[in-house]
């Protein structure tokens, strides 16, 4: 008998469908000689440290690092996964040969070879199923061209490293963590400070961002423009900082005559978007209909179930080149959803560009593209996501936009002016977006006159005030675009292509560590923008250790994981570098102890913090530095071991201006900031606090 395990049941009823395979028993499909039964995604884990050693079920600092020679398996605590399991497993022990048809992932493969490993089958034949969708043809194509299953050894292997890595680095700093500062707050419960190999990082990135702009001091300047012939021109120096420069120049231009100089006509090609991958289509969703990057992720995956459109776990933005004969035929099938757009296509002369196929760029998966697969009815999420798929596949094929940009400089007393209007020549692809912005200055979009090299007349100087701006929050556009670069994040495709080696988790897991953070109360969510909250200021505070917050050696780490897919780094020594790294980690934290004899250093200027009658200080007091703490937040009293955690810890970030004045932001242990005042001569020394949103309750520890 042949035993065919699928990913999820839906998947399962599609093969069994297409195999012509219909007696339905509990927990599988059976039909001529063949069985077709499923896993609820994961049905396996990994064990806890208590069923390695019972004594491990207690957090202590002293059975700490904990790292096991030889992982051990279990089935997941979720209703109804024991059951299916041993129906799987009975299926397995009798089958002689054994088709893997979970998503063709590194996930995908990680659940099918950690079920036939707790059902004691590895010896098995094994074969599989590499499926890029879900339609019929696709499936009885993929089964024709089944594959020896030891081929995706290597992609096991990567995948296992990364399960494994995750649970070292994870168990051992949560607890670690937890332990060490988990009851500063005081109080029953426990703290409990999760951390993760790819979380930690993630949310180290969004409290820099916040704690820069909250640190950002903006700063004035002005622009010297001139109106000529309805056209405004900007000044082509650089912007002034000091308005009496500004000022001297528009008194030296103003009443006089206004030239043309130069008029040049440049023609510029745009080239039709690219193919979505998992991230970019997250993005461009996030970007025009504020999708998060997990409701994204999910409603491709019912689009793929539903075979509208292709395995939406991809990071290949092109097609292979045994996809051509059936691109046509697609756009063919959408022609009854997206006659008039499709219609200027010459289906039998398609443009395939590099840009569009490149087997050497496709990955394990292609480019997500419609399948062809007329849709019934979907979800709201589903149409939104489907609309964007197949707007940006019919896109890919379709002429270049062609713009005029005219650049005309002119001068006044001999300072120089310029001014750029753009035409649109021949629009393009740029039809399909009618509502998208496109990426021009609003200032080059003016439409510009028929100027005459050398004439002259009046014009309109003025000058223009401004401030300096911080750097936005992260949204899940920007973030994921960052977590894809490894922190450098960059609007670029060309850069982004270059730099995603080093990115970030994987586009299948990028959405789910974002959610993580929110669930875990370590950012939140405001309209579009994604914010720390205290809890994760807290944690980055209390995590010294820089390469547990390192984007970049994340980055690495996942890189390493990819030349294991390749078969070019042993995972023994991956595996052997993330114990020693939780190694270090733990030795090098673990030496960092508060000091029972001192109070701690002042966050302004360094020296020893005294304990005054009411209040705590700075010893340079005599010497101007004002550095007050008092003893209290919002009625809560620090005890005197939270003022050193606090003081020793340096759970301080550096001084801000906020309404432009400066403060020093400390967050309590209790979750709570105190809003420290910096006092002026001209005002008493005394600590005035922040609204602040109630405490987030205690986690205890299991």
């Amino acid at each position: 008998m042949k035993v065919v395990i699928a990913e999820k049941p839906s998947v399962a009823r599609d093969i069994a469908e297409v195999l012509n395979i219909t007696t339905k028993k509990k927990g599988y499909i059976e039909g001529r000689g063949c069985a077709v039964t499923w896993a609820f995604g994961h049905l396996v884990t990994l064990q806890e440290p208590g069923a390695y050693d019972p004594a491990l079920k207690r957090w202590s600092l002293y059975t700490l690092p904990f790292v096991p020679d030889e992982f051990k398996l279990t089935l997941i605590k979720n209703n109804g996964v024991e059951e299916q399991f041993q129906i799987i497993k009975n299926l397995c022990e009798q089958a002689e040969e054994i088709v893997c048809a979970t998503d063709a992932g590194r996930e995908g493969e990680l659940i099918f070879r950690y079920i036939l490993a707790l059902c004691n089958c590895e010896d098995k034949p094994i074969r599989r199923l590499w499926l890029n969708s879900l339609t019929p043809d696709a499936i009885q194509a993929a089964f024709k061209d089944l594959k020896d299953g030891h081929d995706y050894d290597a992609l096991y292997a990567a995948a296992r490293c990364r399960s494994e890595s995750d649970w070292i680095v994870g168990l051992n700093a949560t607890r670690y963590y937890t332990v060490r500062h988990g009851q500063i707050g005081g109080g029953g419960d426990r703290v409990l400070w999760s951390i993760g190999r790819v979380q930690t990082p993630v949310l180290a990135m969004i409290v820099e961002r916040d704690d820069t702009i909250l640190q950002f001091r903006p700063q004035p300047f002005w622009e010297l423009t001139t109106r000529y012939r309805e056209v405004v021109f900007k000044y082509t120096g650089e912007r002034f900082e000091q308005p009496e420069k500004a000022q001297a120049l528009l008194d030296k231009i103003s009443g006089q005559p206004f030239a043309i100089t130069t008029i040049s006509a440049k023609e510029n090609k745009e080239q039709p978007p690219q193919l979505f991958d998992l991230t970019t289509l997250q993005r461009e969703v996030n970007k025009t209909h504020g999708l998060s990057a997990a409701d994204t992720l999910a409603a491709t995956q019912n689009l793929y179930e539903a075979k509208l459109v292709t395995y939406p776990r991809t990071d290949s933005r092109y097609l292979s080149q045994d996809l051509k004969p059936r691109i046509p035929k697609i756009l063919d099938q959408l022609k009854a959803i997206r006659a008039e757009q499709i219609a200027p296509l010459d289906l039998a002369k398609l443009p395939f560009t590099t840009r569009i196929i490149d087997d050497k760029k496709v990955t394990d998966h292609h480019a997500i593209i419609p399948t062809g697969v007329r849709p019934r009815t979907i979800g709201a999420h589903e149409q939104l996501v489907y609309e964007a798929i197949t707007t940006q596949f019919i896109a890919a094929f379709y002429p270049v936009c062609i713009k005029n940009v005219t650049t005309v400089n002119g001068v006044a007393t001999q300072v120089k002016f310029q001014a750029k209007g753009t035409q649109i020549v021949e629009p393009g692809w740029t039809i399909l977006f009618p509502k998208k912005k496109m990426s021009q200055d609003a200032a080059d979009d003016q439409a510009l006159p028929a100027f005459v090299k050398g004439e002259t007349g009046p014009h309109e100087p003025s000058l223009r005030e401004g401030k300096t701006k911080p750097p936005s929050h992260f949204t899940e556009n920007s973030l994921l675009g960052a977590m894809e670069a490894a922190g450098k994040f960059v609007e670029d495709d060309t850069l982004r292509e270059a730099l995603k080696e080093r990115g970030i988790g994987t586009p299948a897991t990028r959405a789910a560590i974002i959610e993580t953070l929110l669930r875990r109360n370590y950012i939140r969510r405001e309209k579009k923008q994604l914010l720390c909250t205290d809890m994760g200021r807290c944690l980055i505070a209390l995590i010294q250790d820089p390469l547990l917050k390192s984007p970049e050696l994340t980055g690495e780490w996942e890189e390493k994981l990819k030349q294991i897919e390749r078969s070019q780094l042993a995972p023994e020594s991956f595996m052997a570098g993330i114990a020693d790294y939780i190694r270090t980690l733990i030795e090098h934290s673990s030496s960092r102890r508060l000091d029972s004899a001192r109070w701690g250093s002042c966050p302004l200027c360094g020296k020893e913090v005294i304990k005054g009658k009411r209040a705590y200080g700075c010893s340079g007091w005599e010497d101007g530095c004002p550095f007050v703490l008092e003893p209290e937040c919002r009625g809560v009293a620090l005890s005197a071991r939270q003022i050193q955690a606090m003081l020793q810890l340096h759970i301080l970030p550096q001084p801000v201006r906020i309404d432009d004045e400066p403060r020093l932001l400390i967050l309590s242990t209790q979750g709570l900031p105190i809003d420290l005042r910096l006092p002026s001569a001209e005002r008493q020394k005394k600590v005035e606090k922040t609204e602040h949103p109630a405490k987030p309750p205690a986690m205890k520890v299991k």
